[in-house]
């Protein structure tokens, strides 16, 4: 299994990047399940945002976050062998047929959704108490 490094980018926070590392006992440990990786990286921080490193929308969203103060960790997809695993995990998690599933943000380990979700979470003022609660925004 590779094990998943953070990486301080001074935009957008931090970036999980794959990683070649092995075991302590010196063997491969088993796969990981994609949406075991989707659940387990979207527990590890208060704000996690699943990416497509070109798409435009999954920028936005970065922005978004990062002009309100929030340091995100951004899973860029297309940066992981198995991404379109991670891509199907995410369309079934929206239960959604759209052919792009990016940007998926979850906030406090909770599934808030794509662009439109979070764009009408932050136009109609629940976003920043999500962010409060989930530790990502103090003010």
């Amino acid at each position: 299994m590779q094990f998943q490094q953070l990486r301080r980018e001074e935009t957008w926070g931090y970036y999980m990047m794959q990683g070649g590392s092995r075991s302590r006992s010196g063997g491969n440990m088993p796969r990981e399940e994609p949406m075991e990786k989707v659940a387990r990286v979207a527990s590890e921080s208060a704000v996690v945002i699943f990416s497509v490193s070109s798409c435009c929308m999954c920028h936005a969203v970065k922005r978004l976050f990062c002009g309100m103060g929030v340091n995100p960790t951004v899973y860029e997809i297309d940066h992981d062998p198995r991404g379109a695993d991670i891509e199907r995990v995410l369309m079934r998690l929206l239960a959604n047929s759209s052919a792009v599933p990016v940007p998926v943000v979850f906030i406090g380990g909770k599934l808030i959704g794509a662009m439109d979700r979070v764009m009408a979470s932050h136009i109609n003022g629940t976003l920043v108490p999500l962010l409060k609660e989930a530790g990502a925004l103090w003010l």
